[in-house]
């Protein structure tokens, strides 16, 4: 039943547009999914969506929280002949873009689909085959012919555009396409919510779909910030290592189970990361033992998630990221399976009902 409702949660989720700074249709289809559950919700000004579960008073505060956004391209220019020059908006992949379709967000029932040109392979010259092509380079074809066809269309400068969705069901319970970063988190965590409403055995949770943490990783701060939690669990995804290109990045495997990471820097000009408080490192392992499920470990170099900054919120909030096994990052078939998805709402549940009066978030040994 859960594995049910999360492929169609996940399906739906993926076939929404979300760009961030754009992600309201997301919103509205996750709060009404809330809604459906009996579960109140609210949205801040950033755009965040915010479910607070009351609890047990003297237990800390749980925020609970994954983003809704997607990675993509804004409009910067149209050319008098109807081509499309975009900028990239996240960690697009510039190597898996060319030749891909491409939605761009006019409004709902009016997105005008388009394609990433490619160059014609027969008219490739030698230099050209083995040279990535850079976003400022691709033009985007809708069809139209005329940059006056096209500003009639309702696409400008700054429109969205986002890969075309596609949703790829392969063996087993293997799921494939666009955004499953993180729209896997979105599934997993309206069912963590579901699970969490209706008991009041367990710490007040905030549950929070974030924004814009593929544009800058701080959507989620002007919630914790607002909601002042103790404890901050973060669901996205975890490199998955277990292909022959990514042999030598871990033990991560797709189908193996849920994972925590223990420690995440970018190193790439953002001196920020996550290494996760002790105390919620026993907590998810002692969950994990307790449902006697395998909890595979990260460590990674190039991984930045917003709780990078949610940590940092008041005197300190005791943090973790949680996730599950992804193959194909930041491309337009993202691969996970639900069986971890699944695993993962398990996990993440258990550890929350694990959270009583009591709970010591010092750090001594």
């Amino acid at each position: 039943m859960m594995r049910q409702r999360l492929r169609s949660d996940l399906v739906e989720l993926m076939k929404t547009p979300g760009l961030s700074g754009h992600e309201e249709r997301v919103a509205g289809l996750i709060r009404r999914q809330l809604t459906e559950a009996g579960i109140a919700s609210r949205v801040d000004r950033m755009g965040n969506v915010i479910a607070s579960l009351e609890g047990d008073a003297d237990a800390p505060a749980v925020m609970i929280f994954t983003h809704m956004d997607q990675l993509g391209f804004f409009v910067r220019r149209i050319e008098a002949d109807g081509l499309i020059r975009v900028e990239r908006m996240g960690g697009v992949s510039e190597r898996a873009m060319a030749a891909q379709a491409v939605t761009l967000c006019v409004g709902e029932g009016r997105d005008v689909p388009g394609i990433i040109m490619n160059k014609a392979h027969h008219a490739t010259t030698a230099d050209e085959k083995y040279k990535v092509v850079t976003t400022p380079e691709i033009l985007i074809d809708t069809g139209h012919g005329s940059k006056q066809a096209v500003e009639a269309a309702g696409i400008r400068i700054g429109t969205p555009v986002v890969y075309q969705s596609r949703i790829i069901e392969l063996a087993g319970d293997r799921i494939a396409g666009t955004s499953v970063d993180d729209r896997a988190g979105c599934a997993a965590l309206l069912e963590i919510a579901r699970g969490l409403a209706g008991r009041t055995d367990r710490p007040t949770v905030h549950v929070v779909f974030s924004v814009q943490e593929e544009f800058n990783l701080r959507g989620a701060l002007v919630a914790a910030q607002a909601l002042k939690p103790d404890i901050a669990i973060q669901i996205d995804l975890m490199l998955a290592s277990d292909t022959p290109d990514m042999a030598d990045r871990g033990e991560m495997t797709l189908g193996g189970g849920p994972g925590i990471s223990l420690y995440s820097f970018h190193g790439r000009g953002t001196l920020n990361g996550v290494i996760p408080h002790p105390a919620m490192v026993r907590l998810f392992e002692d969950a994990a033992d307790g449902l006697g499920m395998p909890l595979q470990r990260s460590a990674q170099v190039g991984v930045l998630t917003d709780l990078s900054y949610v940590q940092l919120v008041g005197e300190g909030v005791a943090s973790i990221d949680i996730g599950f096994p992804m193959r194909h990052s930041h491309s337009a078939v993202e691969c996970c399976d639900l069986a971890d998805v699944e695993a993962l709402v398990r996990l993440a549940l258990a550890a929350i009902f694990g959270i009583k009066a009591g709970f010591k978030l010092t750090r001594e040994t």
